[in-house]
This record gives C-alpha cells, sequence and structure tokens, in this order.
C-alpha cells in the first residue's frame, strides 16, 4: 500500500511539473510529457521503490538522461557531447559546493556530537514533548545564519544524543522542516533566497516569509515532537557530570564563522562572481584544515558519507538537465504549486526561472521554493545530509507516512499567508506588469495545475 501511494504521488508531481517546461530543442514527446521528464520520474520512483540502491538508481537514471539528450535534443550549451561538457561547466560550482558542504559537515556534526553539548542538553531542555519541540525551534534560529545543511546536521547530531540513537522518522522530516524553514525568511539563510537577494530583492521582501515560516515550524514541530516524545523520550538525568570539549566547540564554531562570514561577503560584495567558484564550500575545508591542531579530525566518516553525496549529486545534476524553461503567470496560485514541484525537483533552477520570469511577491516565493523540498527526503539538501546520518530515513514510503504533518504545515502556513499579508508583487524589472489584482484572490477552488529537484 505504501508502494502504491508513494507512486501514486511522484507521478501527480511529476504530471504537474511536466507541462511547465518546453524542450530547449524539441524533442519527443509522450502524450504531450518529454522523454527527459519520464525518464526523472523513473529515476525518483525507484529511489522510491529500492530505498537500499539509491545510488544506483539515480547513477543509472543521470546517465539516462544525459546520453538521451546528448542523441537526441542537446542542451542550451550546444548539441552532442560538447552541449554536455558545457553544461557540467554551468553546474560544477553548485555541484562543487554541494559536495564540499556535505563532505564538511559531516566532520562538523562529529564534532558537535563529540563536544558532549548534545549530551549535556537535557538538563536544559524540558523533559515532555516540549523538549523535542525547543530543539526544532534551535535548528529553526540556527537555519536563519546558516545553510539549513548545517542546521539540519546540528539537529541530527543533538536528537541522536539526546533520544539515543532512537529518533522516529517523523522527527527527521520535522528537522528538515524546521531548517528549510528557518532559511526561508533570511538571505542568508538558504541558496534560494541568496539567489533572489543577488538579483536584486531586499532582505525584508524575505522576511516576510517569518509568518509562515513560524506557523509551518508550529505545526510540524507539534507532532513531531509528539511523536518523538512518545517513540523515545529525553533521559532527563542521564550523564549529569559529563564535561564540554571547548576544542571541540571551538572547532564546530570556527567552521560556522567562515561557512557564514563567506557566505554574507561574497553575496554583498562579489555577486558577480558568486556563480564562478564554489567559496562557501572553500572556506568550510579551509575551517577545517586550519583546526587540525586543535583536535582530530574523524577522516572516517568522509567514507560514511563520501556514497549519500554523490547519490544526492546525480539527482541534483538530473535535475539541470530537465528542459525546465519557462513557468505559468507569477501569481500565489503558481509559488504555491511550485512549493510541490520543490518536493522532487531541484529548487535553484526553479528560483532561477521565477527571478528571470519577475513579478513575483518575493516572500511567497521564498516560503513556497524553500521549504516544499522538505515533504520528501531528497528533496532538499538538508534531508539528503540528514538521510547520510540516519540511512532509516532513505524510504519516501516511511517520510510520507510519519512526516505527513510537514505537508499540512504547509498547506495551513502558505495559506494563512496569503489571507493575512495577501499578494503583493514586486518587479525588480519595474516596467514589468505586475499580475492583476483579481489573479490573486483567494478562491475556495484548488489552485489551478501548475503549468510548464533531487535538488537537493
Amino acid at each position: 500500500m505504501a508502494r502504491r501511494f508513494v507512486m501514486v504521488w511522484i507521478s501527480l508531481l511529476m504530471l504537474l511539473a511536466a507541462p511547465m517546461a518546453f524542450a530547449a530543442s524539441a524533442g519527443p514527446e509522450v502524450f504531450g510529457i518529454p522523454i527527459e521528464f519520464i525518464l526523472f520520474a523513473l529515476t525518483l520512483l525507484g529511489v522510491a521503490l529500492f530505498h537500499n540502491q539509491t545510488f544506483y538508481v539515480a547513477l543509472t537514471g543521470m546517465t539516462a538522461v544525459a546520453l538521451y539528450k546528448i542523441a537526441v535534443t542537446g542542451f542550451k550549451t550546444g548539441q552532442g557531447v560538447g552541449g554536455f561538457a558545457g553544461h557540467l561547466g554551468h553546474e560544477w560550482v553548485t555541484l562543487a559546493n554541494l559536495f564540499c558542504l556535505l563532505m564538511g559537515f559531516a566532520i562538523l556534526a562529529r564534532h558537535f556530537e563529540k563536544s558532549h553539548v548534545p549530551v549535556i542538553l537535557p538538563k536544559f531542555l524540558p523533559d515532555d514533548w516540549k523538549g523535542p519541540f525547543v530543539l526544532l525551534a534551535m535548528v529553526w534560529v540556527i537555519s536563519s545564519f546558516l545553510d539549513n545543511i548545517a542546521a539540519a546536521l546540528i539537529g541530527g547530531a543533538m536528537a541522536h544524543q539526546l533520544f539515543k540513537a532512537k529518533v522516529h522518522i517523523g522527527y527527521l522530516a520535522a528537522i528538515v522542516a524546521a531548517s528549510n524553514a528557518g532559511g526561508a525568511f533570511s538571505v542568508v539563510g538558504d541558496t534560494t533566497t541568496t539567489m533572489m537577494w543577488i538579483a536584486g530583492v531586499k532582505p525584508g521582501q524575505v522576511f516576510e516569509a517569518v509568518l509562515p515560516s513560524a506557523i509551518a515550524l508550529g505545526i510540524s514541530g507539534y507532532f513531531g515532537a509528539k511523536q518523538q516524545h512518545a517513540y523515545s523520550p529525553i533521559l532527563k538525568h542521564s550523564h549529569a557530570h559529563t564535561h564540554i570539549d571547548w576544542g571541540r566547540i571551538f572547532i564546530v564554531g570556527t567552521i560556522l564563522v567562515f561557512a557564514m562570514a563567506t557566505n554574507i561577503v561574497v553575496n554583498s560584495k562579489f555577486t558577480a562572481q558568486a556563480d564562478s567558484f564554489p567559496f562557501i564550500g572553500v572556506a568550510v575545508w579551509a575551517a577545517i584544515l586550519v583546526t587540525i591542531p586543535v583536535r582530530r579530525h574523524d577522516w572516517e566518516v568522509l567514507g560514511e558519507s563520501l556514497k549519500g553525496t554523490f547519490f544526492l549529486l546525480f539527482l541534483v545534476m538530473t535535475a539541470s538537465m530537465m528542459p525546465v524553461e519557462k513557468l505559468p503567470l507569477a501569481s500565489w496560485q503558481t509559488a504555491f504549486g511550485l512549493g510541490f514541484v520543490s518536493a522532487v525537483f531541484d529548487n535553484i533552477p526553479l528560483t532561477a526561472l521565477a527571478i528571470r520570469q519577475d513579478g513575483y511577491d518575493w516572500g511567497f516565493l521564498a516560503f513556497a521554493v524553500g521549504y516544499g523540498g522538505s515533504m520528501i527526503w531528497f528533496g532538499s539538501s538538508a534531508g539528503v545530509a540528514l538521510s547520510n546520518m540516519y540511512p532509516e530515513a532513505k524510504s519516501v514510503g516511511n517520510w510520507l507516512r510519519h512526516g505527513w504533518h510537514v505537508a499540512l504545515a504547509y498547506v495551513v502556513a502558505f495559506l494563512v499567508m496569503v489571507a493575512v499579508l495577501g499578494w503583493h508583487p514586486e518587479p525588480l524589472n519595474k516596467g514589468a506588469a505586475p499580475v492583476p489584482a483579481a489573479a490573486t484572490a483567494v478562491s475556495p477552488a484548488p489552485p489551478p495545475a501548475i503549468g510548464s529537484p533531487g535538488y537537493q
């Protein structure tokens, strides 16, 4: 039953997303759906059904899409192998940054775990369901000024100690949701909001997403915390005499400061070069190297994380080859639908398309593409990073069944945002015509189908 539900869920998302695109070079279609989308849908279904073989499924899917485009449709950068090489040249910064961050934060998470801070936390957290909720709130705050991958890994490391490695999948989904929600209202909290900032969106325009972000934290956090408390509550009085390893805390702080400072400096002073070099990933590894004398890094975690990291890179690369080149008219309905599409598609190219199209209310878009990926474990890089720590999370069926509150939180929070704040498009290009007010009115009817991922 779970597998059948997953197949219907992902197939529906793919059918919603497919009309949003048209091929760069007119290629074969099946019932109006480009072949690339069908291959990607099969890849995602394979990931859902064979979660113990996700690495090989993702590799096979990426290879199939690449070969198809080389032989048939070509790329925006050209035809054949040369076009594929040009595409790689365009995507290498994103892939390199993601690789460096995932591998670097695996070391960070191990240091944080060994610092004994997660062991001491029970003394300061409530010992009922509010304890897990406060932990989610901490992840939410951390993600507002730090990359959501780091926030999710920090939350996962704390949960591993607080609950003696017995972490409910519903709570894992809540951790990912909290990290993505926290980054949605800050221009330094998520790649998509940083992209908007670079394009000219003001931080205050994105900050309005704090309303749905907080609501989503409240809804998903409440149910996730209840699930975790029933599954494995905090051991309030354990390890009362444990002492903090301040050397490891120094390493964690150094890595975070390097990452945050680089993110702010590059995006404020060197915006033109931001997409030409993996600055943040390199900064993380610079911090790791300079702190070698402080404590020995657990280099063995790199081997443990490598396979999961490449799995994410395969999905991101496959998503980047999809012919998603046009979005429907900017409206709150479109932004709402993009949240669901982000659960299976890379939200970075979707955000780039929206910026190019212009005419959005950027707070709505930030929340939709930032939080939407939380609905499936490989829908965001934070989810994939956390799944490296908790392999049992690599089941779409279990994620949807136990993390149902994430989708509920998204729908409720988004509709509250529409009702309270209203849709106020703010074109970056002042000559762009805003969407008529009639198109932004809240309607009881469901939003229209999106017209035309992992990533992660």
